[in-house]
């Protein structure tokens, strides 16, 4: 059974991650992938293209209601960052 709080999270990281996705195609970014896994290596939030710069963009979401355990960027930290790099690698090899 799923507790109020877990269901109350993964509600505020889909409202989260929906309004991250609105910002970057409102920045003229086309999002072409939303939580993309790599087995149980992980997961990137958001695969998105930057067609200015044809750049592949890699975001991580982090949402919070407020900042007594920190911030969104203080949770992304040197761990979650090499996570990410190797993700952002794995999807390359995955796609043309």
């Amino acid at each position: 059974m799923v507790d109020m709080r877990t269901r109350h999270r993964g509600a505020l990281g889909r409202a989260g991650e929906d309004l991250a996705a609105a910002h970057l195609v409102a920045g003229g970014l086309d999002v072409i992938e939303r939580n993309w896994r790599d087995g149980r290596r992980g997961e990137i939030d958001i695969v998105a293209w930057d067609p200015r710069s044809r750049t592949v963009v890699v975001c991580e979401v982090k949402t919070r209601i407020g900042t007594r355990f920190g911030t969104a960027l203080e949770a992304v930290g040197a761990d979650k960052l090499r996570q990410l790099r190797r993700l952002a690698r794995a999807w390359l090899a995955a796609h043309d």
